[in-house]
């Protein structure tokens, strides 16, 4: 049995690709139906299968008898779902198996993979890939525990190390700038001037992160109110900046105006009746909202988009530095994983081998027992207890060996070796047995 993966993503395949490839929704369903079934009629070239389908990867990992059989098989399932020919998916397709198929799982459960070093949806897109193949029954024991093993190493990389700290985006940025000035975030008040898209993507990360109150000041109502429905905020007219800044902790503004709108006098008039209260103010216009010369206000920290982008790339530096450290961890668990999976491989042969040895010793048992008449209860214990560690220690090597080699690459040939040797046929070693009992 080998553990395939077979898909594509950000790296490998463009967007008109992979939006052909992507599953969501009833099609999701479906597809795992489909697999499901094929798990259910033991089909070789998919035994067990998960689909994991986010907008930047289409990835489908299955238990296989046969590497090349399971590529090719998987291949035209994705096909048949994007309608795409096999030729085209072949230039954008990635295939991983049994170890590099781990590993590549944990790496995109970890953040390592992801576009975004580090995002922290990725890991919950795999939560959720396992639990849905579980439902439908695509999943089976073995790919349960290498995508609940690929869970705990994400938890893991996140725990232990930086990989998902600092916020990469400009939106979080900003959020660790007002962390630099205020602390704890719960409380904080905010104004938004101006209703655009980065704008709204600001203000949702500093809710997210503990700001309770907004009011939003922008020229047309309408939009200032859409905001203002989702966040619970209060809108303002635009000649009410001067009152807002006042009562403001944290200020972004992001409008298409082709000048400042908040001017050094505005801002010197509401620092001047707030005491010694900080203010922040993010502009994250271009051309600049505001006035340079109000950051030189005392107590006011003025950031413009070049500053929040500088934030977001020491950030995503910060990130890349935390790579090898979690690369660190996916060896670690990869080798923990892979010796049990590796040990699956040799457990039939040792316990048919064992089997087989039992058969014979009973068969010679009763044969020797018979040959020596009458023995007390005390004398046919001693019997059976020999044979019993005849069989254990000429069996232990063998069996410590092949379990050792079932860690390396070659595990299978020595196993599949020790078969041909004892005649082990399907469990039943009748060859062995027969030999034995002639000699």
């Amino acid at each position: 049995m080998n553990i395939l993966v077979v898909g594509l993503n950000h790296r490998t395949a463009p967007v008109e690709v992979r939006e052909k490839l992507a599953f969501s929704g009833g099609h999701l369903r479906e597809a795992l139906a489909s697999l499901a079934e094929r798990r259910a009629n033991n089909d070789p070239s998919c035994q067990e299968a998960v689909l994991l389908s986010t907008c930047n990867r289409t990835e489908l990992y299955a238990l296989v008898e046969d590497i090349h059989a399971g590529r090719e098989a998987l291949m035209r399932f994705l096909a048949g779902h994007g309608k795409l020919p096999i030729v085209e998916l072949e230039g954008h397709v990635c295939v991983h198996a049994n170890q590099e198929a781990v590993a590549h799982l944990f790496r995109v459960a970890t953040g390592i993979d992801s576009m975004i070093v580090g995002e922290h949806e990725i890991l919950g897109q795999v939560r959720e890939a396992y639990h849905l193949a579980t439902a439908c029954k695509a999943a089976g024991p073995l790919l349960g525990r290498l995508f609940r093993k690929s869970i705990s190493v994400g938890k893991r990389a996140r725990t232990e190390t930086a990989i998902s700290r600092n916020g990469v985006s400009v939106s979080y940025a900003a959020v660790e700038l007002a962390r630099n000035v205020f602390g704890d975030l719960t409380d904080c008040r905010a104004l938004v001037v101006g209703a655009g898209e980065a704008s709204e993507q600001t203000l949702k990360a500093l809710v997210d992160n503990g700001v309770t109150e907004v009011t939003i000041i922008n020229r047309t109502r309408h939009k200032a109110e859409a905001i203002a429905r989702w966040c619970n905020g209060r809108v303002l007219a635009f000649n009410r900046v001067a009152h807002a800044l006042w009562h403001a902790d944290i200020v972004i503004s992001s409008t298409a105006a082709p000048h400042p709108v908040i001017r050094r006098e505005t801002v010197e008039q509401a620092m001047g009746s707030r005491g010694r209260r900080p203010l922040l103010i993010i502009d994250i216009a271009v051309p600049r909202d505001v006035d340079p010369t109000a950051g030189r206000v005392e107590n006011v920290h003025l950031y413009d988009i070049d500053d929040l982008e500088r934030v977001a790339e020491a950030n995503r530096q910060r990130r890349r530095q935390e790579i090898p450290k979690v690369e660190a961890i996916v060896r670690e668990e990869l080798d923990d994983f892979m010796t049990w999976f590796q040990s699956l491989q040799v457990l039939p042969t040792v316990t048919e081998l064992r089997d087989w040895a039992h058969d014979i010793r009973q068969t010679e048992l009763q044969q020797a027992l018979r040959r020596l008449g009458a023995l007390s209860e005390r004398q046919q214990a001693i019997v059976e207890a020999l044979s019993q560690r005849i069989v254990n220690k000429l069996l232990h090597v063998p069996t410590v060996n092949l379990k050792e080699r079932a860690n390396g690459h070659d595990g299978h040939l020595y196993a599949l070796a020790l078969r041909e040797l004892f005649a082990l046929e399907g469990g039943n070693g009748k060859n062995g047995r027969d030999g034995d009992h002639q000699a």
